[in-house]
């Protein structure tokens, strides 16, 4: 019986010698007339005894015991062999011959490295080779050997030192069961008991490994792909239908994929490995890719295989996916990085409508990850006095003057510069920082504001306008806040006016309408920004507590008879009667309208033929510091015509 591989052949040293009797006493006992009897185990002579007081020495076992050590030895249910210095077996059980296939007398004069296939394991076999030249140490290693039947025996065999015989003590424990045990523990460890499929722990292990450099080095693309799936509204029929057709579904969804990646793998010498990571999101990996084109092929059949509903014990059920396509070279790529950008890649398919499969994008990402930059350090930022605030003159059309100015709010961010309101306001709303960057806003420009009105006290004063998000609202007591700052900045309430916008507006109700009738009544103007892009509500503006107007700048540049550059341009008649029509409702209710982006002296023109009250634009000036609008408001007006 040989191992799977063959070994090298054995070292000088283990070339069989004669075949030699060991512990035999070869010399012949015998008295007169008697011939010699059969070879039996030598005992030692037995020496006159010690003088007196001398201690004895260790008691030998006699014929009886070694008897009983031999048939102990013969009969023991553990496969053994004693081996010689040479490497040949100089006894072995029945056991032994039984687990090899073969009669025990024909194992005695055997190279145990070859019954063993030890020489094919580097390590096992210089540990051997010590071992046979005195070396006190214990070896144990696991072989694969081949019975003469033909099938495979799993064995392990541990080698220890015999020093007083001169021999090593080899035996050998079958270990198959155990092993096939191990594998049916590890298959329902590495497979999900739903859908039978590879879980979370064995598609890392496998994408581990296809990246390790090894594996793409010598041979294959060098590339690697991923479709990351998530069915869309699956946590509706469970909720719906219970969690054993949510099972169910789950499982047949599980087959539609393993047909696609069989499918895929037709041309190649592996299909992908589809495996359940968890709750209803799958994934298809493919190890040496080809490039985009074979991942969104990929993507493409799994949407296709989806579309045909589910028959699921009468009820036929729809459902749609989502997928996430991520295709780059291996080099330089690790696990972590790959399921981060398929992450957020399935994300972008979800955010497009879902029931797509949408491939990864650097650029995007690259802005999803500033976003993630600014938001995690946004609120910090306020208490780090990161932030400043530059004002927008609000000019009155009839005479010239400013009227008030706009507070816009400015990131002054350490690593990407200044950045505008469009780029992090979004995520203070999302995340709640909002709340205590917009009070300190409010604060910062009604200090202002009583800081200008105190430096010109003969001149008629200013108002402030400051943007108020919807969550301010909710998130905290905006009434009670706008009381205090004005209170400790001494600004009269009808100097500030707070602009929300058209949706927010238009959609208040409860609480934030609660909120807007508390701040009117106080004597702050409140203004809906941005009108003419929502909702543009009519009936809304006679009950909501709303003194200003703000019409959007797309209708003003309707407006435009020449570009800011000087040259032509063809205005929209239809903007003009809009802003003409909303300008004289707007009156007629008791509310002032300021147009937005104004860029143009005509623009300007036509505004105040209209009836306009207020403009604001690069016309009169772009949002400065608040040492630039002092000057401003030291000039008796503003650019006209």
């Amino acid at each position: 019986m040989s191992g799977t591989s063959e070994g090298p052949a054995p070292a000088g040293d283990l070339v069989r010698p004669a075949v030699t009797e060991r512990n035999l006493d070869t010399s012949s006992r015998t008295s007169a007339g008697t011939s010699p009897g059969p070879l039996a185990p030598s005992v030692p002579s037995v020496a006159p005894g010690p003088p007196s007081g001398t201690p004895a020495p260790p008691a030998v076992p006699d014929g009886t015991s070694l008897r009983t050590f031999h048939a102990a030895f013969a009969t023991a249910p553990l496969a053994m062999a004693v081996v010689d210095r040479g490497g040949l077996v100089v006894t072995a059980n029945e056991a032994l011959g039984t687990l090899l296939g073969a009669a025990t007398r024909t194992l005695v004069g055997r190279v145990a490295a070859d019954l063993l296939d030890l020489a094919s394991d580097t390590r096992a076999w210089h540990a051997y080779r010590e071992m046979l030249g005195g070396s006190q140490a214990r070896l144990r290693c696991t072989r694969r050997l081949k019975h003469p039947d033909g099938h495979a025996v799993w064995a392990q065999v541990t080698i220890a030192p015999m020093p007083q015989e001169r021999a090593v003590l080899v035996s050998v424990t079958d270990i198959g069961a155990r092993r096939e045990l191990q594998a049916r523990l590890r298959h329902l460890q590495m497979h999900d008991p739903v859908t039978r499929l590879p879980n979370r722990a064995l598609f890392f292990e496998r994408l581990s490994a296809a990246l390790e450099a090894e594996a793409y080095e010598e041979c294959g693309t060098g590339r690697i792909g991923l479709c990351y799936l998530d069915l869309d509204g699956f946590k509706a029929v469970n909720d719906t239908l219970g969690h054993r057709v949510g099972d169910r579904l789950l499982a047949a969804v599980a087959e539609r994929l393993t047909r696609c990646a069989e499918g895929a793998g037709l041309t190649r010498a592996t299909a992908p490995l589809v495996a359940r990571l968890g709750g209803d999101e799958f994934a298809l990996l493919v190890e040496d890719s080809t490039g985009t084109d074979q991942l969104a092929d990929l993507a493409e059949s799994v949407l296709k295989a989806l579309q045909a509903p589910f028959d699921l014990s009468g009820q036929r059920l729809s459902l749609s996916a989502s997928i996430g396509v991520v295709e780059r070279r291996a080099t330089g790529t690790t696990a972590t990085g790959l399921m981060q950008a398929a992450d957020t890649t399935l994300y972008w398919a979800k955010a497009d409508g879902k029931g797509r499969w949408t491939l990864f994008d650097p650029e995007r990402n690259a802005h999803r990850m500033t976003r993630q930059a600014l938001s995690s350090t946004l609120r910090s930022a306020v208490e780090r006095g990161e932030f400043a605030l530059e004002y927008q003159p609000l000019v009155g059309l009839e005479d010239g003057g400013v009227h008030g100015v706009e507070a816009l709010v400015r990131w002054n961010h350490p690593r990407f510069g200044t950045l505008t309101p469009n780029r992090f306001i979004g995520l203070a709303e999302e995340d709640g920082s909002i709340v205590q960057l917009g009070r300190w806003v409010l604060a910062t420009a009604c200090r202002q504001a009583r800081r200008w009105q105190l430096d010109r006290p003969d001149a008629p004063p200013i108002f402030v306008s400051v943007n108020v998000a919807v969550r301010q609202v909710w998130d905290s007591d905006l009434v009670a806040d706008v009381a205090k700052i004005l209170a400790e900045t001494g600004l009269a309430p009808r100097l500030l006016q707070l602009e929300l916008t058209e949706s927010a507006v238009m959609g208040s109700a409860g609480r934030p309408l609660q909120a807007l009738q508390a701040l009117s009544d106080m004597g702050v103007r409140i203004a809906i920004d941005d009108f003419g892009t929502g909702y543009s509500n009519l009936a809304y503006l006679s009950r909501l507590p709303v003194s200003v107007l703000k019409l959007d700048g797309s209708f003003v540049r309707g407006f435009q008879y020449e570009n800011a550059d000087g040259s032509s341009a063809h205005p929209n008649p239809a903007d003009e009667v809009i802003v003409e029509a909303l300008i004289q409702l707007a009156h007629r209710l008791g509310l002032t309208v300021t147009a937005e982006c104004v860029e143009t002296a005509s623009q300007a023109s036509r505004l105040r033929g209209i009836g306009c009250d207020t403009g604001q634009g690069w016309l009169y000036s772009r949002p400065v510091a608040p040492e630039r609008i002092s000057a401003l408001l030291m000039s008796a007006t503003c650019p006209q015509t």
